[in-house]
């Protein structure tokens, strides 16, 4: 694995020698941009000058050569999105969006076909979230929550290279704006810096102390909270097929099981009907174990996390620990499973999923733990 890096490596030395082996990458060319950010021209040409910029910045010799790696493909890849969210609106070019769509389009390709994109679960997570938050360091004053907005940047990518793909991308464009955005980024470093999260992320008094401060409006990052949960409440997430049910049956401990998949097949009900009947009476449910103080495993795909963060937020009103679960397989093995599976999933639908996924960021629950299918299943939870 090591000389195949190493290979990859001596190939990342434009986005020309890079995009043979990626060819997506010219998509990017003849899709237009605001001039007032970027009068070097069309999205292509910016990628191009902001990989030529990034390989120039004293610190990019720093860097251990994984990093390097890591960081050009992300610079190559950072403005993916803006291949289906470009558009004009009052004559302006706006790609609204575009850094979320850029992280999945990323994580989409990555995932299905890992073996020309040769990156670990870990390694693709970190360009998808590079992707995900590029344009942070320029904007992430405007937030209502500016140190709350870096601190959660900082549970998924690490802040010295967010920063450098940052500081590469304002570099490597012409515009009237260009001077303005340098500062931003400069800001965003001192402020990753005073927050003490430059070479990892924030230190919390404990899982239930973070869980709040990105939860809460009004609560300081250096808060203790009194730890007043009483049971666990295990979610599950990850594409079907993942190894949910498996992991259930070696690891479950006996505990009750609410699966939406079991109470459609229980109650009849069709795939096209949809799923509000199923997800109600799933809720349902969940609140007379809830109300009991009852631990219990939740099996879904949870793939959204819009979809985990409601159901997050229904099982800790009830004081309990939510332990998130996700699970992965490599495609391949995916594919495989569905050809013999009982219940087949028609390729599109799950082509869908793979599209739509978010796997979900540290900060979404009292504790969330990852498991690939290459480690085989094991238990990786803890609770109290």
């Amino acid at each position: 694995m090591e000389k195949k890096k190493e290979n990859i490596q001596k190939e990342y030395l434009t986005l020309a020698e890079l995009a043979e082996r990626y060819p997506e990458l010219s998509e990017l060319k003849n899709i237009r941009q605001n001039p007032d950010y970027h009068a070097e021209g069309d999205v292509y040409r910016h990628t191009e000058m902001v990989c030529e910029e990034l390989i120039m910045l004293p610190e990019w010799k720093k860097l251990t050569c994984e990093e390097q790696r890591l960081l050009f493909l992300a610079a190559a890849f950072h403005d993916i999105g803006k291949a289906v969210c470009t558009r004009q609106e009052d004559g302006i070019w706006v790609s609204p969006g575009h850094t979320k769509a850029g992280e999945k389009i990323f994580r989409g390709m990555a995932y299905r076909d890992s073996e020309r994109f040769a990156l670990t679960i870990g390694e693709r997570e970190t360009v998808a979230k590079l992707i995900r938050y590029h344009g942070l360091p320029v904007w992430f004053w405007t937030r209502k929550r500016p140190e709350a907005a870096v601190l959660m940047a900082a549970e998924s990518v690490p802040m010295h290279l967010l920063y450098l793909l940052s500081k590469a991308d304002t570099m490597g464009r012409a515009g009237t704006c260009e001077g303005n955005l340098k500062e931003n980024v400069e800001l965003f470093a001192d402020c990753a810096k005073e927050l003490g999260i430059w070479g990892q992320p924030y230190q919390f008094a404990g899982p239930y102390t973070k869980y709040q401060y990105f939860h809460k409006e009004d609560l300081w990052q250096g808060a203790e909270l009194y730890d007043d949960t009483e049971f666990d409440v295990i979610l599950l997430s990850g594409l079907p097929l993942a190894g949910k049910d498996s992991w259930i049956g070696e690891h479950g401990k006996g505990l009750p099981v609410i699966s939406l998949d079991d109470i459609r097949e229980e109650k009849g009900i069709a795939p096209e009907e949809g799923s509000g009947r199923i997800v109600s009476e799933a809720v349902e449910r969940a609140r007379i174990l809830l109300r009991r103080k009852e631990p219990f495993i939740w099996n879904a795909t949870n793939i959204i996390q819009e979809t985990r963060q409601k159901l997050v937020r229904l099982f800790a009103g009830y004081g309990a620990r939510v332990h998130i679960l996700y699970l992965e397989v490599p495609y391949r093995e995916l594919i495989a499973r569905n050809q013999t599976r009982a219940r087949y999933i028609p390729e599109a639908v799950l082509e869908k999923m793979i599209r739509k996924l978010e796997p979900p960021e540290p900060w979404e629950a009292y504790e969330v733990k990852w498991l690939s299918g290459n480690e085989g299943i094991k238990d990786t939870t803890k609770m109290k």
